[in-house]
């Protein structure tokens, strides 16, 4: 199959939610010797088409967080082979929502958009103890952390995720960013964050300046 084939395919099932098939795809793409950067730029391509559905009502918040669940696995098998040939994406992010929260629609909206940017995201879900955050960090060399707290009884785990980076040693090499209806940049920064934003949208602008910090 022409490589230009196989990436259209790609594309198109980012496009078309199909998360069967996805990992077939780019396996198939890599095992046909295509770039792995240019691989990833197909499927991104993808999620930036899915973003102009969701803009333009043609697509809803259920068919954005598919899509960001099919990038998930895209990247599944990404991954390793940008490791190998030495390039990665633009950089890693750990997303999380805070322990004793249920609620992860905006995160899953902020996940899938940075995802469509070229992110790495290692996104552990809801009800995340600060330690496990920690972990991850860790383990990935997260440059970004991206916490959602949608409960006022639950935005001091934002505190205690901080605390608990700087206990491992690992506070001044990541970026704490936060976001969530009982919080404001005041609050954040009080709580040990680095910064606020008060959508998705405004999220993944603000992660993209943070990413650019030493």
């Amino acid at each position: 199959m022409a490589e230009s084939d196989i990436l259209e395919k790609i594309t198109a099932a980012v496009i078309d939610l199909d998360i069967d098939n996805i990992k077939d795809l780019i396996q198939q793409a890599l095992d046909e010797g295509c770039d792995p950067q240019v691989v990833l730029k197909a499927a991104t391509n993808g999620m930036d088409e899915v973003g102009k559905k969701y803009e333009s009502k043609e697509y809803y918040l259920t068919e954005l967080v598919l899509a960001g669940e099919t990038m998930k696995e895209a990247f599944s098998v990404l991954a390793p082979a940008l490791a190998s040939a030495g390039t990665e994406g633009k950089g890693k992010i750990v997303a999380a929502t805070v322990k004793g929260d249920q609620h992860d629609i905006g995160k899953n909206i902020l996940v899938s958009l940075l995802m469509s940017k070229g992110y790495e995201i290692t996104d552990l879900g809801m009800d995340v103890d600060p330690a496990k955050i920690v972990d991850a960090v860790r383990e990935t060399g997260a440059k970004v952390v991206a916490l959602s707290s949608l409960l006022t009884m639950t935005v001091e785990q934002i505190k205690a995720v901080h605390e608990a980076l700087v206990d491992a040693g690992l506070r001044d090499d990541v970026k704490l960013i936060v976001g969530g209806a009982p919080l404001n940049m005041d609050l954040a920064k009080r709580l040990g964050a680095d910064d606020y934003a008060d959508d998705a949208t405004s999220g993944v602008k603000q992660i993209e300046q943070l990413m650019e910090t030493p």
